[in-house]
């Protein structure tokens, strides 16, 4: 062997060593889930274990019984047919690999069942096996809906159209129209088709409702279709929006709703408003029945003034006045009047009544004649 040849086969098995864990990342992406149960059959009250491969790492799967059901068909009624109470959570590991106990409980419909595994958020996948509770009803699966399954989805891609307003501001409910492309692959034509739209948040199961498109898609046509859907008041946070057609989910679309924030203002400015309104009633109240300040204040603006007070305009008149049966040279503190008893005087000075100087209610006498000067009578000596 040649130092060339050899050189040769050195490179060819070093790059077959490079490629070898590529082709294994490959065989791992490209790798369908599947579902294995540790029993076929059971009945009520008993307990399966279910495990599975392939699924995404880190996936959030639900498990479920549901009847009316098989692995060809799925689930066409949608998870009302399954029991839903009884239902487990569990999340994949690194690899994509899970396993959960179930308890067994009858379906509100009857068998063939399956046991329902499915993705609740992103990428929607799921995985029906075959599984029959013993001691339940069975009767044959119902016929598929006119039209059904033959329309496929052209493009993957879903768009929601549409935008909030000022009430969905305030809670009112949210709408959109999701729009998606379909084809007609059959010979016949598809008229009016029905579709299921469903909205999940979280880890609940999607809620359907029956949306029918108005037109005809041709064989060999596609078509866009625009259906409606629409959110509770007063709804947040991350939903998915579902397009099912017939048995089979056709496509999914993640939805982000924003927080009605004008019901958080609404509720702060209720907090501050009713607090503050409340604490002036009471106020008021509490003025009104208080004894104290407000009689006082009525009782003084009720209290005549008192003659000769300042302000009085029958002070300085009646200090003029002089009455008709009084000397012209009476002083005219004599003449003035005196209150009546029991008046309310208050302690006001009027400049005749200064401290220290004579009371104008003081007795006053007449004066006395000097018997010198006054005249003697004729006659008397």
């Amino acid at each position: 062997m040649t130092r060339a040849s050899g050189r040769l086969i050195v490179a060819t098995l070093t790059t077959l060593l490079l490629l070898l864990p590529l082709g294994g990342a490959v065989a791992d992406e490209s790798a369908k889930p599947v579902v294995t149960l540790s029993r076929a059959e059971a009945g009520k009250g008993g307990e399966i274990t279910v495990k599975g491969s392939g699924w995404r790492p880190s996936a959030l799967l639900m498990l479920l019984i549901c009847g009316e059901a098989s692995p060809a068909a799925g689930v066409p009624g949608g998870t009302n047919s399954c029991a839903n109470a009884d239902g487990r959570a569990v999340t994949t590991d690194a690899k994509g690999r899970f396993s959960r106990t179930l308890a067994v409980a009858e379906p509100p419909k009857p068998c063939p069942c399956v046991v329902h595994v499915a993705t609740v958020q992103g990428q929607q996948a799921s995985v029906d096996a075959e599984f029959k509770v013993a001691g339940h009803p069975v009767a044959p699966l119902p016929k598929p809906a006119p039209n059904a399954g033959r329309l496929s989805v052209v493009d993957r891609t879903v768009r929601l159209d549409g935008s909030g307003s000022l009430l969905t501001w305030f809670g009112a409910p949210q709408a959109r129209k999701v729009v998606l492309e379909f084809g007609n692959a059959e010979s016949a034509p598809v008229v009016d088709p029905v579709f299921h739209v469903g909205t999940s948040h979280g880890v609940f199961a999607p809620v359907w409702e029956e949306r029918q498109w108005r037109g005809t898609i041709a064989p060999g046509k596609r078509a866009q279709v625009a259906l409606d859907v629409q959110l509770p008041a007063g709804a947040h946070g991350d939903y998915l929006v579902s397009v099912k057609y017939g048995p089979k989910v056709m496509a999914a679309q993640p939805w982000g709703v924003d927080r009605p924030w004008g019901v958080v203002l609404f509720w702060l400015l209720l907090g501050i408003v009713v607090p503050a309104a409340l604490f002036r009633i009471g106020m008021a109240v509490v003025d009104r029945v208080r004894p104290g300040a407000g009689a006082v204040a009525r009782v003084v603006r009720r209290v005549p003034r008192a003659p000769g007070a300042p302000g009085d305009p029958r002070a300085s008149a009646r200090r003029r006045t002089v009455r008709p049966e009084e000397p012209a040279g009476a002083p005219a503190a004599a003449h003035s009047e005196t209150p009546a008893t029991g008046a309310a005087v208050l302690p006001w000075f009027t400049p005749d009544t200064a401290p220290g100087a004579p009371s104008p209610h003081a007795q006053v006498s007449a004066p006395h004649e000097s018997t010198t000067n006054s005249p003697t009578p004729k006659g008397n000596s």
